[in-house]
């Protein structure tokens, strides 16, 4: 488990991360979202030991991580732009990662390097950004750490190594323990793989919750209603945070359990009702209206 605690850093002045607390639990995948500037590549800096919070502490498997080789072993990062040895191959970086961590797995590396299509005696200077992408995740994987930090991982991916890159992430964490930490600046990117979402904004936390508890507790139905006298009777049955009407069609976005909803449109007099699962970006609209952000300024890239 990664326990962030009250994490402060500013440079020249200006505020990256602002009392930042969170936890993030193994065996599960964290989303950590937030626009350029929002704070996240500082975040994940902390987290890996990277930079020293001003203020506050990261806390990995109950360990102190800056300055302790016993945390950061436990944990790979892969920056934005992930950094290479000057001059280096692939093969070169095979070998410094094999003596930074004892668990690292040469032959799945060079497995990976040719499913990726990427030569192990080319110069990595010559690569494209998503190419030195994989080349990044390849070997955060094969080092067989507990944890691995991705700031803006799929960011440089085609659509179809995208899908590779979390099939893998899907396959290690049904093998070992393993928990992915992805930072990126779309909910769209992390639709199909996170657990659990921590939202970014100005340096702050504006949310950090579990999807699957969100969306048990978040429902969008479309329903057609006889009359006007039977929609108020639903809607004041109804904790309803969104509704749109087109003509005599209304698509709700209601706070409550499936069971709860469905009862209350089952007792209610509906030529049509359908309740239907909400995208992540829905579920993050309805949750940050709340507390007065509009979502769709903040995050959708």
């Amino acid at each position: 488990m990664i326990e962030a605690k009250n994490l402060t850093k500013s440079f020249d002045g200006i505020n990256a991360a602002r009392g930042i607390s969170m936890t993030i639990k193994e065996n599960s995948v964290f989303g950590l979202i937030g626009t350029n500037g929002a704070g996240k590549s500082t975040v994940l800096r902390m987290m890996a030991g990277v930079l020293k919070p001003d203020d506050g502490i990261v806390l990995v498997d109950n360990l102190p991580v800056y300055d302790n080789m016993h945390a950061k072993a436990r944990l790979f990062f892969i920056a934005d732009e992930p950094y290479f040895f000057l001059n280096a191959t692939p093969k070169d970086m095979q070998k410094y990662y094999s003596s930074v961590y004892r668990e690292f797995d040469r032959e799945r590396y060079y497995l990976y390097l040719s499913r990726f299509g990427l030569e192990s005696r080319r110069r990595i200077s010559t690569f494209s950004k998503g190419m030195k992408k994989q080349l990044a995740i390849i070997a955060g994987i094969c080092s067989n750490t507990r944890y691995l930090l991705c700031d803006e991982t799929f960011d440089g991916l085609d659509p179809v190594m995208r899908q590779s890159v979390k099939s893998i992430f899907a396959q290690e964490m049904e093998e070992r323990a393993f928990t992915p930490i992805i930072a990126s600046h779309n909910l769209r990117e992390l639709e199909d793989i996170c657990d659990h979402v921590g939202l970014l904004h100005q340096g702050g936390v504006l949310l950090s919750k579990d999807l699957e508890e969100m969306k048990l507790n978040i429902q969008k139905v479309q329903c057609v209603i006889s009359d006007k006298a039977q929609e108020a009777n639903v809607l004041a049955s109804l904790d309803v945070v969104r509704c749109d009407r087109r003509g005599s069609l209304m698509t709700l976005t209601v706070r409550g359990t499936r069971e709860e909803t469905i009862a209350v449109f089952a007792a209610a007099d509906c030529l049509f009702y359908e309740v239907l699962p909400l995208s992540l970006e829905e579920i993050f609209i309805s949750e940050t209206e709340v507390h007065g952000y509009d979502i769709k300024k903040i995050v959708l890239g």
